[in-house]
């Protein structure tokens, strides 16, 4: 959905009755302000619910004025380039790490489009074999999937292994260098152990050469919730699950992941109409579109 002068948009998908916008809208704030409200007319006039999924703290105010209830979905991580190193005790694992694929005979590599071209084949390899051995199908809406059109329209960072490509990462850039992040990670069979640590401190020092701000490590959901007694049931819901939930998904192991790249973890919310018997059915929407449809959901 964009604005009239096309220099903000909304981007969205439906779900039943659930239109869901994947995080805050893109453009100047007094542009994005009529946007939400025509987003909200749109919605309204097909009995939809809106919804914006993953918003930061920033446009919350703006969804409590279309009638919006928000509840916090966890923490984004985003660590400050210009400080990133290996120097120093706190950085000492991400060094070993990185010493240790090094010895593996790992390297690193930006390839931008078109050189991306030829390397399709390969990756599509390494993404095969990578949901084989998790036993899962490609996912979607807020979580990439491997499609070759998708994936030659961007900057792809690699990791070879004695001049072969074991693992990938497509890149998510931006033209004022405030932030980098990636969107598709996968690593095939011959990657070396550490091989994810080192393609993202490798990434993080080549973002901070090229002069970007931050890097965007996403998502960690369900982490940061209130554990205080008198906390909202959502809360207390989160953390439970949080805890106990690493037989579906390990959300404790990869707030850890992450935190040993010491970002700044920023909350990210779910803003949905209000409802004790909306909000159940929003977040099941908001699965299905994740996860490609309702068999998607029922599998892993």
């Amino acid at each position: 959905l964009f604005s009239e002068q096309r220099d903000a948009f909304i981007m969205y998908q439906v779900a039943r009755r659930s239109w869901v916008a994947l995080g805050d809208p893109i453009g100047r704030r007094e542009v994005v302000e009529d946007l939400i409200w025509r987003f909200r007319e749109l919605t309204d006039r097909h009995d939809g619910w809106t919804v914006f999924y993953e918003s930061s703290a920033q446009f919350l105010p703006l969804y409590l004025d279309i009638g919006l209830t928000a509840i916090k979905l966890g923490e984004e991580g985003r660590v400050a380039l210009p400080q990133f190193s290996l120097e120093g005790s706190a950085r000492a694992e991400l060094r070993q790490a990185h010493r240790r694929a090094r010895r593996d005979g790992a390297t690193f590599e930006v390839v931008a489009p078109p050189d991306t071209e030829p390397l399709l084949p390969t990756l599509r390899q390494i993404s095969d074999a990578w949901l084989a051995e998790k036993a899962t199908a490609e996912k979607g809406f807020s979580v990439g999937a491997f499609r070759e059109d998708y994936v030659r329209r961007f900057p792809v960072a690699v990791v070879r292994r004695e001049g072969a490509i074991v693992a990938f990462a497509n890149l998510w850039t931006t033209q004022s260098r405030a932030e980098l992040s990636i969107d598709l990670m996968r690593f095939g069979p011959e990657a070396p152990r550490s091989a994810m640590d080192f393609l993202f401190t490798e990434l993080m020092l080549w973002g901070r050469a090229q002069g970007y701000h931050w890097f965007n490590l996403g998502m960690a959901p369900l982490s940061g919730l209130e554990q205080h007694p008198l906390a909202p049931a959502w809360h207390r819901v989160g953390n439970f699950v949080f805890r106990h939930g690493e037989h579906f998904y390990n959300f404790a192991g990869l707030r850890q992941y992450k935190a040993k790249f010491r970002p700044v973890w920023e909350p990210r919310y779910l803003a949905a109409p209000p409802g004790v018997l909306v909000l159940p059915r929003v977040l099941i929407d908001v699965s299905v579109l994740i996860a490609g449809g309702v068999k998607g959901l029922l599998t892993k």
